[in-house]
C-alpha cells in the first residue's frame, strides 16, 4: 500500500473518479475527518447515503452511495476542490469565510468545534482551515 500524504485530496478524488466512472458506490479508507466530511456531503444533500465499516480492516471503510439526476443522469456534485493542502494550509475567520459559487456550493471548514459547512461555520460565528469547496 502506497503511503498518501493527502488523505483529504485521496477521498475527493475517489469520488470525482467514482462518479466519472458512473458507479453508483465507492469505498474509501476511513478516517475521523472523512467521516465528518462525508456528513456534512449527506446533510447538504451531495450524496445520496453512507455507511461506516469497522470490520473491515484496521482503519474501517466508509461507504458512500453516490446522488446522480433519475433524468439526466448528471452527478449531484458538479466539481470538488481541494483548498487547503498540507503544504499551503488555507485559515479563514467568520468575517472571511469563502463564497463558493456566489453561495449555491459549500465551503467545507475544519472547525474548533468540528467540521462543518460555511454556512453552519457563520451562523456560529467560527473561522478555521478551508478543506475544500463542493459545487
Amino acid at each position: 500500500m502506497s503511503s498518501i500524504s493527502d488523505p483529504i485530496a485521496d477521498y475527493l478524488t475517489r469520488i470525482r473518479n467514482a462518479q466519472m466512472a458512473k458507479r453508483r458506490v465507492v469505498d474509501i479508507p476511513a478516517s475521523n475527518i472523512k467521516k465528518e466530511i462525508t456528513k456534512v456531503l449527506m446533510e447538504k444533500g451531495y450524496i445520496l447515503n453512507y455507511k461506516f465499516e469497522d470490520d473491515v480492516n484496521y482503519q474501517g471503510n466508509i461507504k458512500i452511495a453516490l446522488k446522480y439526476d433519475s433524468q439526466t443522469k448528471k452527478a449531484a456534485i458538479k466539481s470538488v476542490k481541494r483548498i487547503s493542502r498540507p503544504g499551503l494550509r488555507k485559515y479563514c475567520n467568520n468575517e472571511s469565510i469563502p463564497r463558493v459559487l456566489n453561495g449555491l456550493g459549500i465551503a467545507i471548514l475544519s472547525t474548533s468545534k468540528g467540521v462543518m459547512s460555511d454556512k453552519e461555520a457563520k451562523v456560529q460565528r467560527l473561522g478555521g482551515e478551508v478543506l475544500c469547496y463542493v459545487y
